[in-house]
């Protein structure tokens, strides 16, 4: 079943994106359950697209993402999570953010290190930013604290969920 909501969601991002000629977007390698995209990165290659992994650097620090394709090397980092093992960092056009909660305003609930809002806060240019994970993971309200930053749009098995704002 999840193998079938995950293909949904790669359709759907698909949607969303469009065309990802020249640009890069960056997804990220399952864990504990979240959709597996890397079919999909895989998709976005082949069309032209380049594509990256965050990697965490340090505790309360922005990640980085560096620039990978199937088959070139990775090493575990943070909590064994295979990252590119080597690579200059680069910023992503489009950054594919997994939810373990979303709410209507579009904001997300991870795993609780702040990670992807730091991350994106200290960005030069913001990506557009766009969250996947399962319908059921809406919720009414995360109670967003003034440092929380919303997606642009949220891609799910059953469809994009606009934010309301």
């Amino acid at each position: 079943m999840r193998a079938c909501y995950d293909e949904r969601i790669a359709a759907g991002l698909h949607d969303a994106i469009g065309d990802p000629r020249g640009l890069t977007v960056s997804v990220y390698w399952p864990f504990k359950g979240e959709p597996d995209l890397r079919p999909w990165m895989d998709q976005v290659r082949a069309r032209g697209g380049r594509t990256a992994l965050p990697v965490v650097v340090g505790k309360a620090q922005p990640l980085v993402f560096r620039l990978w394709a199937h088959g070139e090397p990775l090493e575990r980092g943070v909590w064994n999570i295979p990252v590119p093992r080597e690579g200059a960092p680069v910023a992503p056009d489009i950054v594919i953010a997994p939810v373990g909660g979303f709410d209507r305003a579009g904001f997300r609930l991870g795993y609780g290190g702040g990670f992807y809002d730091r991350t994106l806060a200290a960005q030069a240019k913001r990506p557009r930013i766009v969250g996947v994970g399962y319908a059921q993971a809406a919720i009414a309200t995360i109670y967003p604290q003034p440092h929380d930053i919303p997606m642009d749009l949220v891609v799910t098995e059953a469809g994009p969920v606009m934010p309301e704002r």
